[in-house]
């Protein structure tokens, strides 16, 4: 199959699957007689995995890991497989959820108090928002986490911007 094949069928575009080859993803395909990279069946399918394992929340490398014991483990369990790494990402994702779940609470109570004024409001006493162990990492009430600043997610690597090393 030619790249714009596998493409359609997988749900991607043709840029995605350079990139993922380029990752090491997707094996390098073969070569017709004119250049066109030619990809087997199976191509597809590795590409619904991987786009399926992003949905669920593995990261690039992640799934490049997975393919890898995949591909060499040859029957035998590993403690890097799927079923490990499954049970790791299912506790990151318990993790977020409390964090959600303490956030959600937090502005539902903002919003019950008609609070409209953020500096106002961290200094009334009769404030729900909990400013100071927001401010200080402190847990908040209902959780003994530490509120996650959004956008700041420490588990990620940061992303570089573009045109920089």
């Amino acid at each position: 199959m030619r790249s714009g094949e596998v493409a359609r069928a997988a749900g991607v575009n043709a840029q995605t699957l350079r990139y993922y080859e380029r990752r090491g993803l997707l094996p390098a395909p073969d070569r017709s007689p004119g250049g066109h990279r030619l990809y087997d069946h199976d191509a597809v399918t590795v590409l619904r995995v991987i786009r399926a394992a992003q949905r669920l929340g593995f990261t690039l490398e992640e799934v490049a890991d997975l393919l890898e014991v995949g591909r060499h483990h040859h029957g035998r369990p590993a403690k890097t497989g799927l079923q490990a790494q499954a049970r790791a990402k299912l506790a990151e994702v318990e993790a977020r959820m409390a964090d959600l779940t303490v956030i959600r609470s937090t502005l539902l109570a903002a919003l019950d108090a008609g609070c409209d004024d953020l500096v106002s409001c961290a200094s009334s006493d009769c404030c729900p928002l909990p400013f100071e162990r927001l401010a200080t990492g402190q847990p908040t009430q209902g959780s003994a986490r530490m509120l996650p600043m959004v956008g700041s997610d420490s588990s990620r690597p940061a992303r570089r911007a573009k045109g920089r090393a």
